[in-house]
């Protein structure tokens, strides 16, 4: 496995695309001033040592030579020894609701904040179970299969938005079905589908694909994320969502609905006011599950390899010094031999 221990210094190389723009401006710039002076062929010929190639190419060495280091700083590594643990744990996916309706406000930050902080909470105290993650609007989609890997469960947390599903709507149906053929096939291990939504379904048939996953031996717990008192959905842009005539949208948390999908899926419904209240009330549902033998794959060590990129670096720095900006005798050669033809 290969990674990467300071990832935010690869938000450098775009430093190099900019660099290579100034050069451009600088090499477009000299030559208006040349072409100023007079014919150019003439003051090429005043200057018959000089080579552009070769001032191009040693650029081009020393922006290789500046990408290659920012890498090495990311401290890029390689997994090099593999655990494979026997854990005993439950397995759990995640389904979150991101429709624009989790933009409201009628809980604090919003309820699209509110559910990623319920999640990292949920997180935190998993310990010898495996997570997954499912997004949903009008469709869904797998964010992170089922891991052990909580590092990378709140990294893939972080980058969850609306924008994410181009289809919005809200289709806790199919995110259900979606959720349940993310677990593993193996055996005697307590499953739990963790629904985090408002509630407001308008596609597909929930309680039925929640009973659908209740006889594969899962547990659909629904966790209700606003008021039922309702509130308008307040946008990125801070302007508030309308329907077709007009009018702002309101969005309520359906908490009938959530009952009965959580009622289907033989688990339970917990609304969501207070982040730690909500977890514990999860956490003491989920104890109830039977705890399974949970084979688990981790690399327990890396090694460095900022090595060879220092080396390679470090070749292309004293290319970079021997390649010189005039010409060559075999180049002034071949100019000399073109122009007598």
């Amino acid at each position: 496995m290969f990674r990467f221990e300071n990832p935010t210094y690869l938000y450098l190389l775009l430093i190099i695309p900019v660099l290579i723009l100034l050069y451009i401006g600088v090499w477009i710039n000299r030559r208006k001033k040349f072409r100023k002076l007079g014919d150019p062929k003439l003051i090429s010929s005043l200057m018959p040592d000089f080579s552009a190639h070769r001032k191009i190419l040693k650029t081009a060495l020393l922006m290789a030579a500046l990408a290659v280091l920012i890498v090495m700083f990311a401290r890029p590594q390689m997994g090099a020894k593999i655990n494979r643990e026997e854990r005993v744990g439950i397995e759990s996916i995640i389904a979150m609701d991101v429709s624009n309706s989790m933009y409201s406000k009628d809980v604090t930050p919003s309820r699209l904040d509110k559910s990623k902080m319920l999640v990292e909470d949920m997180v935190d105290n998993f310990v010898n179970d495996k997570i997954g993650l499912v997004v949903f609007a009008g469709d869904a989609f797998i964010q992170l299969p089922i891991t052990s890997d909580y590092v990378s469960a709140k990294m893939f947390l972080s980058e969850i938005s609306p924008e994410l599903v181009a289809t919005q709507g809200t289709d806790i149906a199919l995110a259900i079905d979606k959720a349940s053929h993310s677990f593993t096939q193996q055996e005697n291990v307590g499953r739990a589908l963790i629904l985090i939504t408002d509630g407001e379904e308008h596609d597909g048939d929930a309680v039925n694909a929640a009973k659908e996953a209740h006889k594969r031996g899962i547990k659909v717990y629904v966790l209700g994320v606003g008021s039922p008192s309702g509130s308008p959905i307040e946008m990125p842009d801070g302007t508030y969502l309308k329907d077709r005539s007009g009018q702002v949208v309101v969005t309520h948390l359906n908490e009938d609905m959530c009952r009965n999908i959580a009622k289907a899926g033989g688990g339970a419904y917990i609304h969501v006011d207070n982040t730690n209240d909500a977890t514990e009330k999860l956490n003491a549902e989920i104890a109830k599950l039977q705890k399974g033998h949970i084979n688990s794959n981790e690399y327990s060590s890396y090694d460095e390899q900022f090595q060879a990129f220092a080396i390679i670096a470090l070749l292309l720095l004293i290319i970079e010094v021997f390649v010189m900006e005039r010409k060559t005798l075999l180049q002034k050669r071949i100019t000399l031999f073109k122009k007598k033809q």
